[in-house]
């Protein structure tokens, strides 16, 4: 395990998404995992601490979730980036060796219940809230956050340090096509 992976209070996990990173989802389900991006993930409530995200009915990964009612949201590196468009662009449905292709690591934390992908800037464990009709509707799923956990390097007392991270360590923002934007400076109002 990283030594520099700390927890993240529960009520504060939204702060690990409220940027808009694109996000990678992962799950498993009778010993099968899987993982696929997704951009849109999105804070829902902090007490009890809740998100949402939006996933097709043809992924992969929604069938393992909607099996297993676990679902791990993780906030990708720049370092990263080759890696979550080709989860993003390939389906476990169609490429049965689609993490080995990637390299995807996995490590797991005791709390977790599901194997979290390594590299990553945080991991927000959550349990489906099935709400059938949204997920039929309008694809949206919610999950309560039963777990967060960040790098220390980049996230530090209910914040983003990404004005002092190297490159490799900031978050992606994907565009489209094969673009991304990697978060950047700070701006501090008054």
């Amino acid at each position: 395990m990283n030594a520099h992976i700390e927890s993240v209070e529960l009520e504060k996990a939204y702060r690990l998404i409220n940027h808009g990173p694109t996000t990678l989802v992962s799950s498993r389900h009778d010993g099968i995992d899987n993982v696929m991006s997704a951009s849109w993930v999105c804070g829902l409530e902090f007490k009890p601490a809740k998100l949402t995200v939006v996933l097709d009915k043809s992924t992969f990964t929604r069938k393992l979730i909607e099996q297993s009612l676990k679902f791990v949201i993780h906030v990708p590196t720049v370092s990263q980036a080759q890696m979550v468009h080709y989860l993003g662009t390939h389906s476990r449905a169609d490429q049965s060796d689609k993490l080995a292709t990637t390299g995807v690591e996995f490590f797991q934390l005791p709390e977790s219940h599901l194997p979290l992908v390594a590299g990553c800037a945080a991991w927000l464990y959550c349990e489906l809230i099935p709400i059938e009709q949204n997920q039929i509707d309008h694809d949206l799923f919610i999950g309560e956050i039963k777990g967060a956990w960040a790098d220390s390097r980049v996230f530090k007392e209910g914040r983003w340090l990404f004005e002092d991270a190297p490159d490799e360590m900031r978050s992606l923002h994907y565009i489209a096509g094969k673009r991304f934007y990697k978060t950047g400076s700070l701006l501090d109002v008054e």
